[in-house]
């Protein structure tokens, strides 16, 4: 099996803000530099998988009708991890004390009262075993901690331990970037 995992584009917000469920637009110039970046390397009619959130859902919808491929399958599993309270705040806004708090619990904190890291390996790794049963290849629609997840569904392991080891991952996937897993 063949992942082509796809992060989406920079979204419009200003910088420094905490996001990951908030549905937040990417800009036309954005998701243009995207396509033509990645639409030579991807294969043709193939299944794409994507995000419901805006910014990998239109991205896989423009992906899908220049590669003749059918309507991408929308999948709430993809989506990124629910920061709660710190949703559209300010990193800087965010008391420390809770942030360290986080960082003693990697896998089981909920930041701003919202989702844990385990909670959103246990979704994903629900959504790649049910991929493994179904499709050969796929393209997915995805954001920088759900593609971090999936690349540890491939080395096998509880959602505890694939949270673990994503959670002290470093993040180093860039907006727009293709990973291609065997």
């Amino acid at each position: 099996m063949r992942l082509f995992l796809l992060r989406h584009g920079k979204p419009d917000v200003a910088s420094g803000l905490c996001y990951g469920s908030t549905d937040l637009a990417v800009s036309g110039e954005e998701q243009e530099r995207v396509i033509d970046t990645v639409l030579p390397l991807l294969p043709r009619d193939m299944p794409i998988y994507a995000s419901p959130l805006r910014r990998c859902r239109e991205l896989a919808v423009a992906l899908a009708e220049r590669l003749e491929a059918p309507m991408p399958v929308i999948d709430a599993r993809l989506a990124e991890m629910h920061f709660g309270a710190w949703e559209m705040r300010s990193w800087d806004q965010i008391p420390r004390r809770e942030v360290d708090a986080w960082a003693t619990d990697l896998a089981g904190y909920r930041p701003g009262g919202g989702e844990s890291v385990f909670d959103v390996a246990t979704r994903v790794s629900g959504f790649h075993a049910d991929l493994l049963s179904g499709v050969s290849d796929a393209v997915i629609v995805a954001h920088a901690g759900t593609m971090r997840l999936l690349k540890e569904c491939v080395k096998g392991g509880s959602p505890r331990d694939l949270a673990l080891r994503a959670a002290r991952s470093r993040h180093e996937i860039a907006y727009g970037e293709l990973l291609i897993l065997e």
